[in-house]
C-alpha cells in the first residue's frame, strides 16, 4: 500500500518526491515505491458562485440582495480543473491506503487542501506534514514526525470561517453599492476600514492648518543648547517678539552649568522578523511594496531553501531550535557575514527569552536562515537585498546591547535655562551588523515614520543633533559664542507608507500577516488608493466609496473583533456557528442600509467623450495596460483604449513615433498627420527577418565575401591607387 503525498505546488512536490525517492513521472504526479506525490496548483477547489446557485443571480439586481445560501457550496476551478481531475483520480486509486497533507503549514494552506478532500469524499486516514523550512533535512524530519490530520480540525474550521465571511460581507455589500450606484464599488471585511484608516489620515492632512513658532538656540563652540521654558517643555515659542526677547537675554553674558547628569543607556537587540515587521523593514530599507517582500520572500523559501516559513506572525523561536543555531550561524558564514557569524561561532550563543520563547510560538516560529549552505552569486539583486535584511536580524541576535552613556546638562542665565544632550558610545553590540550606509537609520526617525509627524505636528527640526560634550562641573561659567533664532512651522501628519501602514492594520488586527499585502494590493487594484512616492493615499473613488459605505463597516472595531474570534476558533474554544450567523445578520443589515442610503455618487474620472453606443460620458481608468475609456452605463460595456500604443518606428516626414494599429492584413503602424502607414513585419518573428535580409545580402552582393568587408575595401583602395 501507498501513501498519497499532496502539496500546494508543482515545485514543493518536486523537492518532496526528489527526497521520498519518486522517480516515476506521470502527468501531474509522481510515484516511488512507497509514496505518490502529487500538487494542487494554490487553490484547486472555491467557494460556489451566486449564479452557480441559481442562475438568475448573473444579472446583478439590488432586489435579489442580500445572497445568503444556508449551507455553502463548493465547485471546481475551471482554470486548474485538469489537476483537479488528476488528484481526484489518485484519490479512487485502490493501493493508497492515507493521505498525508503537505500544502503550506498554515490556514490557507490547510484549506486548500482540505477543500479537495471534501469534494473527493476522502474517507481513508489521513496525516498532516508541518514544516517550517524547505530543506532536505526539514522535510526527512517532518515526514518522521507526521501529526494526525485532526489535529488540525480547528484550523480548518477558522478558515472555513474566514472564507465564508469574507463571500457574504463582500459579495453582498460590493454587489449593492455597484447595482445601486451603477458604479464599481468594491467593499470588504478588511479592506473597507483600511481604507478608512487612509482616509481618516487624509482629512486630519487637509484640515491642518501650520502656525509658525520659533526656537532659541545657544552656541558653547563644540556644542550648542536649546531654550526650554522647564524640563518638560518642547522649546517652542509661538511669538516672534518673545523669541527676540529671549534670544537678546540670553546675548549677554555667560551661562552656569546648574545640572549635569550621565546616565548609562542600553538598547538590546531587535527582535527576529515575523512577515509584518519583515515587510515594514523591507519597505523603509529597500523601498520594496509588502507585496514585492512576500513574492521574493516565497523565493527564498521555496525556490532557494534558505529562510524558514514565511507567513509567520511569531517573532520569537522555540526552544527545540536552540541545538540548530549555530549551524544555522556557519551555514551564512559567507561573504560579507563571515567575519560576524564566525565571531558567534566560537562561544556558547546567549539565549535569552527575549529569543527563545515557547509560550509566543503558535504555528511557526520566526523567520530566521536554514542551514542550508549559501550561494549568494545564485540571487537575484531584490532576493540578495531581503536575504541581507534576515541574516544581518538573525546575526543581531546573539550580538550583545548597544551601550552609550548619555548627558544632560542644565544651563542658566538670569531666569533663563539652555538644555543640552551629549552622547558617548560605550559598546557597539549588535549596532556593529548594521555599520555599513544601507543601514545608518536612527531608530528615533523609525519612529517617527511611524507616528507621521507626531500629535503636534513637531517635525525633525525640532531635534537636537547628537554631540559631544566636553567635561563639565556643576557650577562653571561657559561664555555664550551668540544666540541663535530660527522660525520653523508646525508640519501636518505625514501620508502613510505601506510600512506605516502595515503598523496601523497590525495595531487594529486588520487581516493576518499573510493577507495584509494583498488587501493593500486591492485597493490599489480598484482605483481606489494611489501610490505615490512611497505614499498611499486615497483616490477621487475612494473618497466617495468610504461616504457611501455603512459606518460600521468603515470601523476597525468590528473586523478586530471577528479576527480575534477567528484566532479563537483556530485554537479550538470559539464556535464557527455563532460566529457565521452573526457574519449573516452583518451581510442583510448592511444591505438595508445601503439600499435605504439617499447619498449621490458622482465618477470622480468622468471625461468630455461620449460612448459612441449610449451617448453617456466616459470614465477614464488606469489599468495595466495604459489608459482606456469605458462607458459609464456598466450595462453597455463599451470600452477603447484611451491612449495609442506607440512604435519605435518614426515617421520618415515627421520623425514622432508612429501609432500601432490592427488590420485585417495585421499589425501596421501609422502616421496620421503625415497619411504614412507601414506594415509591422511578419507573423513569424524577428529571426526569421535576420534570416531573410541575410538572404537578400547575398542575392545583391555580387558573391562578395562578407566576412572580411574591411579587408576588401583596404584591397580595393589599393587596386584603384596601383591602376593611377
Amino acid at each position: 500500500m501507498k501513501s498519497l503525498v499532496l502539496a500546494e505546488k508543482p515545485s514543493v512536490a518536486k523537492e518532496i518526491a526528489r527526497v521520498l525517492g519518486c522517480g516515476q513521472k506521470q502527468k501531474g504526479y509522481m510515484e516511488g515505491s512507497k509514496y505518490i506525490v502529487t500538487w494542487a496548483l494554490g487553490h484547486l477547489v472555491t467557494l460556489a458562485e451566486p449564479e452557480d446557485y441559481d442562475p438568475k443571480y448573473k444579472t446583478w439586481n439590488l432586489e435579489d440582495l442580500p445572497l445568503l445560501p444556508p449551507k455553502m457550496n463548493l465547485k471546481i476551478m475551471k482554470e486548474t480543473s485538469q489537476q483537479y481531475r488528476v488528484v481526484a483520480q489518485l484519490c479512487k486509486r485502490q493501493d493508497i491506503s492515507e493521505l498525508i497533507i503537505a500544502t503550506d503549514a498554515g490556514r490557507e494552506g490547510e484549506l486548500v487542501a482540505r477543500w479537495i478532500m471534501e469534494l473527493v469524499h476522502w474517507r481513508k486516514p489521513f496525516k498532516r506534514l508541518w514544516i517550517s523550512s524547505q530543506t532536505d533535512k526539514a522535510i526527512k524530519d517532518g515526514f518522521n514526525s507526521l501529526k494526525p490530520g485532526k489535529e488540525y480540525n480547528n484550523l480548518y474550521a477558522s478558515a472555513v470561517c474566514r472564507a465564508e465571511a469574507d463571500w457574504l460581507i463582500g459579495l453582498n455589500v460590493t454587489r449593492a453599492l455597484t447595482t445601486k450606484y451603477n458604479a464599481q464599488l468594491a467593499a470588504g471585511r478588511v479592506q473597507t476600514p483600511t481604507l478608512a484608516m487612509l482616509m481618516d489620515r487624509e482629512q486630519e492632512i487637509q484640515s491642518f492648518q501650520s502656525q509658525p513658532y520659533w526656537n532659541v538656540s545657544a552656541e558653547f563652540g563644540s556644542f550648542s543648547a536649546l531654550w526650554r521654558e522647564q524640563d518638560t517643555h518642547d522649546g517652542r515659542v509661538w511669538s516672534r517678539e518673545e523669541a527676540e526677547a529671549i534670544s537678546a537675554r540670553i546675548k549677554q553674558g555667560s551661562a552656569k552649568v546648574s545640572k549635569l547628569r550621565t546616565v548609562e543607556k542600553s538598547e538590546p537587540h531587535p527582535q527576529a522578523y515575523d512577515l509584518t515587521e519583515l515587510q515594514r523593514d523591507a519597505n523603509k530599507r529597500l523601498g520594496f511594496s509588502a507585496k514585492q517582500t512576500s513574492n521574493v520572500l516565497q523565493k527564498l523559501y521555496e525556490q532557494h531553501k534558505l529562510v524558514t516559513y514565511p507567513r509567520t506572525d511569531s517573532r520569537y523561536l522555540s526552544s527545540d531550535m536552540v541545538p540548530t543555531l549555530k549551524g544555522r550561524l556557519e551555514s551564512i558564514a559567507v561573504g560579507p557575514y563571515a567575519q560576524l557569524a564566525r565571531k558567534l561561532v566560537r562561544i556558547q550563543l546567549p539565549i535569552t527569552k527575549r529569543i527563545v520563547d515557547d509560550t509566543k510560538v503558535t504555528d511557526h516560529h520566526a523567520i530566521i536562515p536554514t542551514e542550508q549552505f549559501v550561494n549568494i552569486s545564485a540571487l537575484t539583486n531584490d532576493e540578495r537585498r531581503l536575504y541581507d535584511l534576515i541574516v544581518r536580524r538573525f546575526i543581531a541576535l546573539f550580538y550583545g546591547p548597544y551601550k552609550y552613556d548619555e548627558t544632560s546638562v542644565v544651563l542658566t542665565i538670569g531666569k533663563d535655562s539652555l538644555y543640552a544632550k551629549g552622547k558617548i558610545e560605550k559598546e557597539k553590540g549588535w549596532k556593529e551588523i548594521y555599520q555599513s550606509d544601507a543601514y545608518s537609520s536612527s531608530q528615533e526617525e523609525e519612529e517617527e515614520d511611524d507616528n507621521g509627524a507626531g500629535e503636534s505636528g513637531q517635525g525633525k527640526a525640532d531635534r537636537q543633533p547628537a554631540q559631544l560634550l566636553p567635561p563639565l562641573t556643576i557650577g562653571q561659567s561657559i561664555p555664550i559664542k551668540q544666540p541663535k533664532l530660527r522660525e520653523l512651522r508646525t508640519l501636518p501628519p505625514a501620508r502613510y507608507t505601506e510600512a506605516t501602514l502595515l503598523t496601523r492594520m497590525e495595531k487594529h488586527s486588520l487581516g493576518t500577516p499573510a493577507t495584509r499585502a494583498d488587501i493593500i494590493e486591492k485597493l490599489l487594484g480598484t482605483d481606489t488608493i494611489t501610490r505615490s512616492q512611497n505614499k498611499l493615499m486615497p483616490t477621487g473613488k475612494g473618497k466617495q466609496l468610504i461616504e457611501l459605505v455603512v459606518n460600521e463597516l468603515r470601523s476597525p472595531d468590528l473586523t478586530a473583533k471577528w479576527e480575534q474570534e477567528l484566532e479563537r476558533i483556530a485554537k479550538g474554544i470559539g464556535d464557527p456557528a455563532a460566529f457565521m450567523k452573526n457574519v449573516r445578520q452583518q451581510a442583510a443589515k448592511w444591505v438595508s442600509e445601503v439600499i435605504a442610503e439617499t447619498k449621490e455618487y458622482k465618477p470622480h474620472n468622468l471625461t468630455h467623450s461620449r460612448c459612441p453606443e449610449c451617448e453617456k460620458p466616459l470614465l477614464e481608468i488606469n489599468g495595466k495596460r495604459g489608459k482606456s475609456l469605458v462607458c459609464s452605463d456598466r450595462d453597455c460595456g463599451y470600452r477603447r483604449a484611451a491612449e495609442p500604443m506607440l512604435s519605435n518606428k518614426r515617421c520618415p516626414n515627421c520623425h514622432k513615433k508612429m501609432e500601432i494599429k490592427d488590420g485585417k492584413a495585421g499589425k501596421f503602424a501609422q502616421c496620421k498627420p503625415c497619411s504614412v502607414i507601414e506594415m509591422l513585419g511578419d507573423k513569424q518573428g524577428g529571426k526569421v527577418n535576420r534570416k531573410q535580409n541575410q538572404k537578400l545580402i547575398e542575392q545583391f552582393s555580387d558573391n562578395t565575401s562578407l566576412s572580411n568587408s574591411l579587408a576588401d575595401k583596404l584591397k580595393a583602395a589599393l587596386e584603384k591607387q596601383t591602376d593611377k
